[in-house]
């Protein structure tokens, strides 16, 4: 509320930018003579910060919905938005830059490059974005060292354990400081205990750099940790209650 003249005061809303949007976003394939409809209409509105849990059956449309979220896909109608920013219409470069600097990647096998030290792999967005060495070496890090990998920086995939290799891609896809981070199955080649860590370190950084996560789990006790549970169903999205996942 603020005053004015008069004594009257005026309400003033403040919309809040959201850090991922998707506006009636569809999406279908052709298979022979049959056209497949895999989104149909999604709307999506991620707040900076946010952590949502994506579930779906396989083959539901969970990897092309996060393929279009994450600009690696582009839908047949409906719109997305990064940070406030419509992307629809930017060229491949554009999408490209755009990419690098607002969304990180989480899969859920690791795909850091096996002849690179876990140090290389981490720093490898940021010097595809332009940043000097001493600077990307510097950020990669750091991040490596708030994941718990501090004395691995020199080792290669190959010397590492599973748990150590996806903490890795953990830091990988925050490196470039990202608006959202999209996870698709990140803890699902893990053992339960190791899954378990590596959940709660996502978490954690989410808390500490306001990050916001787009997570795809199948494992309902872990989506009923974060702030909302989203369920595609027939090529659309239905908000969970917490008690009924």
């Amino acid at each position: 509320m603020a005053g004015c003249k008069g004594g009257a005061r005026v309400r003033i809303e403040v919309r809040m930018t959201a850090a991922l949007e998707l506006k009636g976003v569809k999406k279908a394939y052709r298979q022979g003579d049959n056209r497949l409809e895999v989104l149909r209409d999604v709307n999506l509105a991620i707040q900076a910060g946010e952590v949502i849990a994506l579930v779906a059956p396989s083959g539901a449309g969970k990897t092309t919905l996060l393929q279009i979220a994450g600009l690696l896909d582009r839908p047949d109608t409906g719109e997305v938005w990064l940070g406030g920013d419509a992307v629809g219409k930017l060229d491949d470069a554009s999408r490209s830059r755009k990419r690098r600097g607002s969304v990180g990647f989480i899969l859920q096998f690791h795909h850091l490059l096996p002849e690179f030290t876990a140090l290389e792999n981490v720093m490898m967005p940021v010097l595809l974005a332009g940043t000097a060495v001493a600077e990307a070496s510097s950020r990669a890090t750091a991040l490596l060292e708030a994941v718990g990998l501090g004395h691995r920086l020199d080792h290669k995939p190959g010397e590492l354990s599973g748990g150590e290799r996806q903490r890795a891609a953990v830091a990988r896809a925050l490196v470039n400081h990202p608006a959202c981070v999209l996870g698709d199955e990140p803890t699902g080649n893990l053992d339960d205990r190791t899954a378990g860590t590596v959940f709660d370190l996502m978490l954690e950084l989410n808390r500490a750099r306001h990050t916001s996560l787009v997570l795809v789990t199948h494992d309902r006790s872990l989506a009923r940790r974060l702030d909302r549970v989203l369920e595609l169903r027939e090529g659309r999205l239905h908000a969970l209650a917490h008690a009924d996942v």
